[in-house]
């Protein structure tokens, strides 16, 4: 695979486009990266002098939070913009609002927004790189690219391994990037969740769907548990919430249930005793917290990569000494 074949391009809003080797090479770079984390003093030189805007229309704490601390451990000069702040409410528009911005010579924007291919949009109108951090019910391509590497971290692969994802799968841009990305490395996809919160005709995307959560969870060597996001609906899509932790609710009963180590992600925030009991966010079978500490990682990796950076090249930029 050459260095042409590897490289992200300009941006990266999903993974859909990506090939199998794109999304290994991103992988790979953030392996080095983790060390950084660990350091007293936590930071390399290697985007110094870069400008970074993080645009967010939407509410967001994990995803905001992580990608600034991986711009400030690589040294980046950050801005964060709160629409609620800024000129939007006044009626500007997205590209107007990127525009002033690059004016103002930043290298890049991460992105979220509630319209699906907001960042697709934006990317195709400035020069900037541009990172989709999130667009409405399309993709979240580095939460999926984190909960890769957190599964590879603890089944030392990906190819061949069967992975669920339970739950909202209608409303979720983190289920879409990672059915895409679990099935570019070779992993066995399935979904499971009511009738109602499955898009119609996900079958065609290569993936199993199961009715029951029991049976989901007796396949599963991975169980991705989303959050159901009652922000995104109208009434009618569940019973209720206590309906919903009865039939598909991933509690404590079910896993003493299975003869075997069952890994859960969560991509939060999460609503306990709803999709997911207390004791099993918090229990031996979880690794949340494992996937908000790679998460940073990966963030790095992909800033490093679109910068110009190479994956053979970030072991070397982990051990750059500030000057």
């Amino acid at each position: 695979m050459t260095r042409a074949a590897l490289a992200l391009g300009k941006d990266l809003v999903g993974l859909e486009r990506l090939t199998d080797a794109q999304i290994r090479a991103i992988l790979d770079t953030a392996e080095p990266f983790k060390e950084i984390s660990e350091r007293p003093i936590k930071k390399v030189p290697v985007l110094r002098g870069k400008t970074i805007v993080n645009l967010f229309f939407e509410p967001s704490t994990r995803t905001r939070i992580s990608f600034e601390f991986a711009e400030k451990r690589l040294s980046a000069d950050t801005v964060n913009i709160a629409t609620s702040a800024s000129s939007v409410v006044k009626g500007e528009t997205l590209v107007d609002t990127a525009r002033n911005l690059e004016a103002m010579r930043i290298d890049m924007v991460v992105i979220r927004h509630w319209a699906s291919g907001a960042a697709q949009f934006l990317a195709e109108r400035i020069r900037s790189n541009v990172i989709n951090a999130g667009d409405g019910a399309h993709e979240h391509p580095t939460q999926a690219l984190l909960d890769l590497l957190t599964i590879r971290d603890h089944r030392g692969r990906i190819e061949g391994l069967n992975v669920c994802i339970v739950g909202d799968i209608l409303h979720s841009r983190v289920a879409r990037s990672n059915i895409w990305g679990l099935l570019k490395l070779g992993a066995n996809v399935a979904v499971c969740g009511p009738k109602t919160l499955l898009p119609l005709g996900i079958e065609s995307l290569g993936v199993t769907v199961f009715k029951h959560i029991e049976e989901s969870m007796e396949w599963a060597d991975v169980l991705n548990v989303l959050r159901l996001q009652l922000e995104r609906m109208q009434t009618g899509y569940v019973p209720s919430l206590r309906e919903y932790n009865r039939v598909f609710g991933v509690t404590s009963a079910r896993l003493c249930e299975l003869d075997k180590e069952l890994l859960i992600l969560h991509p939060g925030p999460v609503n306990r005793g709803v999709e997911i009991d207390s004791d099993v966010v918090d229990g031996p079978h979880s690794v949340v917290l494992q996937q908000v500490t790679n998460g940073v990682a990966v963030r790095m990796a992909v800033l490093y990569l679109l910068a110009g950076g190479q994956p053979e090249q970030a072991e070397a930029a982990k051990r750059a000494d500030e000057a």
